[in-house]
């Protein structure tokens, strides 16, 4: 009699064993897969949804103009009283330790004591006041070590100053100024987190699929004074498209490049930035992909169905995972924009507006 029923205990412990394991096991974690999203919604952590997906990477952006509003006196002490360091960043580095996830920043956006004008998207006067204040941010948070300097310079609404090129035509002298000042932040900012910590990998470039420079425009002009292309540890793009993305597709021309144009866009690196010092080729960081979904909307001027979102990224994360130039892919975002009276909001996520999972939240777990 005691046997059975130590053998009765046992099958009860095994049940509710069974029954506290989650219904559907989250997807492997890859770094070849990142996400941006919220930390927390309604005050509930987000993490476990990214974890659920299998990201490895939880992208996110720190302003420097909001975090130094006034100059500080010691700009690579983050202790400095002018730094005023975002709460949602603390609680994700929590988080992200948490649930096993590395973090990318990226960082953008001059406060007007650096710039000498209201609006962020201007770049600093002072390559150097860019650079400090990277190395504050990286010994704040030394658990951070992939770093993106500035994002999407190559459009008119991020950085400044730039002037649009007049397409397939070489940049003149004034055209160049901005990709010039870019490179100049860039390698200021490479050797700042370098010398923090060897650990820092620093991602430059960062170019859109068109912009106001078309990304081989903005590649073949990233020089410093000396005529050199600055130092980066890898090539930054987003490359946007309304087309399946599948490498070896006839180009967009133009100097533009999508996803289908990464393997071209990989050669305009090899041949005009060339390799960190005894590295292979320079891996892409792709930060930022969404197709949007259900109706037209106020920022790309296509849609997609929600099915053809889902296939779209599939073949994406295919090519992703089987092309080791690609470091990672990131995803723009886990929500849908809220609706908008004109009806014209994003649909950009992998859940709907209020949490429901879309056929691309499938794919991008699986992928």
């Amino acid at each position: 009699m005691p046997l059975l029923r130590r053998a009765c205990v046992l099958l009860a412990v095994a049940l509710m064993a069974l029954l506290a394991l989650p219904l559907t096991a989250g997807a492997a974690q890859s770094r070849k897969k990142a996400i941006w999203g919220p930390v927390r919604k309604d005050g509930v952590s987000q993490f476990p949804i990214y974890r659920d997906l299998g990201a490895g990477i939880y992208m996110t952006k720190v302003g420097w103009n909001s975090v130094a509003e006034v100059k500080p006196q010691h700009a690579r002490d983050p202790a400095d009283p002018a730094y005023a360091w975002p709460a949602g960043l603390d609680d994700a580095v929590r988080q992200a330790k948490r649930y096993h996830m590395r973090i990318a920043v990226v960082v953008a956006g001059a406060p007007r004591w650096a710039s000498g004008k209201s609006d962020a998207r201007w770049a600093p006067r002072r390559p150097a006041d860019f650079a400090n204040f990277a190395f504050a941010l990286s010994k704040r948070y030394p658990s951070i070590h992939l770093w993106m300097i500035w994002g999407e310079p190559t459009r008119r609404e991020n950085f400044m100053p730039l002037i649009h090129e007049k397409r397939d035509r070489p940049l003149t002298s004034r055209m160049k100024r901005g990709p010039h000042l870019y490179a100049r932040i860039l390698d200021a900012s490479y050797g700042a987190l370098k010398s923090r910590s060897r650990r820092n990998l620093v991602i430059g470039g960062n170019s859109f699929t068109t912009g106001d420079v078309s990304s081989f425009n903005w590649i073949t002009n990233l020089r410093l004074p000396n005529g050199r292309p600055p130092r980066m540890d890898m090539y930054g793009h987003n490359p946007f498209s309304a087309r399946r993305p599948r490498l070896n597709r006839p180009p967009l021309g133009h100097g533009f490049a999508d996803f289908s144009d990464l393997d071209l866009l990989a050669r305009w690196v090899d041949r005009y930035l060339g390799r960190p010092r005894g590295k292979p080729a320079m891996k892409l960081f792709l930060s930022e992909l969404f197709w949007p979904t259900d109706h037209p909307n106020e920022e790309f001027n296509f849609w997609v169905t929600r099915k053809t979102a889902a296939s779209w990224l599939t073949t994406a994360l295919n090519v992703t995972r089987r092309w080791s130039r690609i470091y990672t892919l990131g995803w723009f975002s886990l929500y849908d924009d809220p609706p908008l009276a004109t009806g014209d909001e994003v649909n950009r996520g992998l859940l709907d507006h209020r949490g429901r999972k879309k056929p691309a939240y499938r794919a991008f777990k699986r992928g």
